[in-house]
């Protein structure tokens, strides 16, 4: 297993990824909808706002994460990580961890200073995400279940963004429908 940067090449693959793991593990309608967001971030892409990153194994995409940038009132690099899509025959064998890990080292070195997610807390505990109350690093939009926001400090410290406010988010991200 490699893990690498996305490139533009890779939006057919990336996108029918991701549409296929979520009707899989969802329904159509949840896989057009993330199929759609994964194709609206890959386009996107430019390592700024932006970041993609893959699985690859025998030349085939098996998994794409993004992170996006979150803004605020205060100069501050904080990304969301979202969506991950992992193909349905490699689940399990911690090809997601792997893929996350590899993310948040690159996103560490890009100087990143705070990653969050909005997701299953027992799957994201086991790469460093920690429950964080919606008042210390606010979400775009409210979210439908609470429990499931999550973050984890690249700087050290865990509480450093209490007075930040509401987040900003990118485009493709700034639809309740995702939150």
């Amino acid at each position: 297993m490699k893990f690498r940067v996305l490139e533009q090449k890779d939006a057919k693959p990336v996108t029918e990824l991701f549409l296929s793991v979520f009707s899989a593990s969802e329904d159509d309608e949840e896989g057009r909808v993330i199929c759609h967001l994964a194709s609206e971030l890959g386009s996107r892409i430019d390592n700024v706002d932006v970041h993609g990153f893959a699985a690859v194994y025998e030349a085939s995409i098996v998994g794409a994460i993004f992170f996006s940038r979150l803004t605020f009132n205060v100069p501050v690099e904080v990304f969301v990580l979202s969506p991950v899509a992992v193909a349905t025959a490699e689940q399990g064998a911690g090809v997601g961890q792997a893929l996350i890990r590899f993310g948040i080292q690159e996103m560490a070195e890009r100087k990143a200073e705070y990653i969050t997610t909005y997701g299953d807390p027992s799957f994201y505990s086991k790469v460093g995400f920690h429950q964080i109350s919606p008042s210390l690093i606010q979400p775009p939009f409210e979210l439908s279940q609470p429990e499931g926001w999550l973050g984890q400090s690249l700087c050290g410290e865990r509480s450093t963004f209490s007075e930040l406010g509401r987040a900003s988010c990118v485009a493709p991200l700034n639809d309740p429908v995702y939150w």
